[in-house]
């Protein structure tokens, strides 16, 4: 009985679960391997691309080099801009009938996001090749749904990870430097999240308990960001390639995307998601609205001022946001801000992750301390 007894309780603990792309390629030309990669991976016939813009002009022509020599075939489908349901059941019909043997994600992370969703609709194996290094959404297993105003509506969990994701850096170099900085803000938040999920025992978003190995890499991203941060920055105002940018872009693209998974979300996307609901933001990036709700995380938890004013330095010292005003967000309006802390404490929000019961009043105060904290560095 005594046996039978354990069994039962361990059926009942959440496993602990570590999700990755089946494949990660990286480096300057990428794009002139995708057709090789395809075909190592067993892939041949029509491939369904979803492009943004950039991907379109500067690698549309690549792939129509370099993918009719290993036996495939691009369908260029332009992704509209936004990440939305109807935009997602558009390029779904637009794929169907098309005998298409996968789904190319080619572009940001809302293009990544719309392409792992029509692949999921398909019932394809999806690709992600990132011309930003914007957000951690290439690797991951899910999508972040908007609605037509901007707002984060809701999101998707898939079963399956990309299979491959492919960047190329020397796309990613000549992208405006604010995506990159972007991306430094997404990633930046990883190790924090992922140090909170750890230290009250909560759930990933692949309803599992964290891994040692996506903590560990959470940390590893962070590590290489504040090390390498600035250098990669400067390496993008040149338009070059150098290995500080190389490392820079593994931590935006892949660790961030495993340790996000793998090692769990607290407030500071959360607040992300609260900031969403006000119009103003709408002209800001992902990473800039993540980057601000760490520091609204960080001022919650109450973590050492040391700590915190690394993170401040770090911040304003790459272009990313320290005040309410940075993010579109009236300071001096609390409606606005009520808005937001209500929004960031929804019931199956992440700020539930946090070691201790999270409400909107507590968000509230820390929203108002994180803005009148950083207004000292501007």
């Amino acid at each position: 009985m005594a046996h039978s007894s354990s069994v039962v309780c361990l059926h009942h603990r959440p496993l602990t679960v570590f999700g990755a792309p089946g494949r990660y390629v990286q480096g300057p030309g990428a794009t002139h391997e995708l057709g090789r990669e395809l075909k190592r991976l067993g892939l041949s016939g029509p491939v369904l691309f979803v492009a943004g813009g950039t991907a379109q002009r500067d690698l549309q022509p690549i792939w129509r080099t370099v993918l009719p020599a290993e036996g495939l075939e691009p369908l260029v489908e332009p992704f509209g801009g936004e990440c939305s349901d109807a935009e997602i059941n558009r390029l779904i019909q637009r794929g169907q009938g098309q005998r298409a043997v996968a789904v190319v994600g080619a572009g940001g992370g809302k293009a990544s996001d719309a392409a792992r969703a029509v692949a999921d609709g398909l019932g394809l194996p999806a690709i992600i090749t990132p011309t930003l290094a914007s957000t951690d959404s290439p690797c991951s297993a899910l999508s972040v749904i908007y609605d037509g105003a901007g707002e984060v509506s809701g999101f998707r969990f898939y079963n399956r990870h990309p299979l491959l994701v492919l960047v190329d850096t020397s796309v990613v170099a000549r992208a405006p430097k604010r995506q990159l900085v972007g991306g430094l803000g997404d990633a930046l938040a990883t190790w924090f999240e992922a140090r909170t999920v750890r230290e009250s025992g909560g759930l990933t978003t692949l309803g599992a308990l964290p891994t040692s190995t996506g903590t560990a890499l959470a940390k590893l991203c962070c590590d290489i960001l504040l090390s390498d941060g600035p250098a990669a920055c400067a390496a993008v105002d040149a338009g070059a390639t150098t290995p500080a940018l190389e490392r820079v872009v593994e931590a935006n693209t892949l660790l961030s995307g495993l340790g996000f998974e793998s090692g769990g979300l607290a407030v500071a996307h959360a607040v992300h998601n609260g900031i969403t609901t006000i119009p103003g933001s709408h002209t800001c990036i992902h990473g800039e609205k993540v980057a601000f709700g760490l520091l609204t995380q960080l001022v919650l938890e109450g973590r050492p001022q040391g700590e915190i004013d690394e993170i401040y330095r770090f911040q304003h010292a790459v272009g990313l946001p320290i005040t309410l005003a940075e993010v579109g967000v009236d300071a001096n309006s609390e409606e606005q801000l009520r808005r937001i802390a209500e929004r960031s404490t929804i019931a199956g929000e992440t700020s539930h992750n946090e070691p201790f019961p999270v409400s909107a009043d507590m968000v509230l105060s820390a929203l108002k301390a994180a803005d009148q904290w950083g207004r000292r560095l501007t």
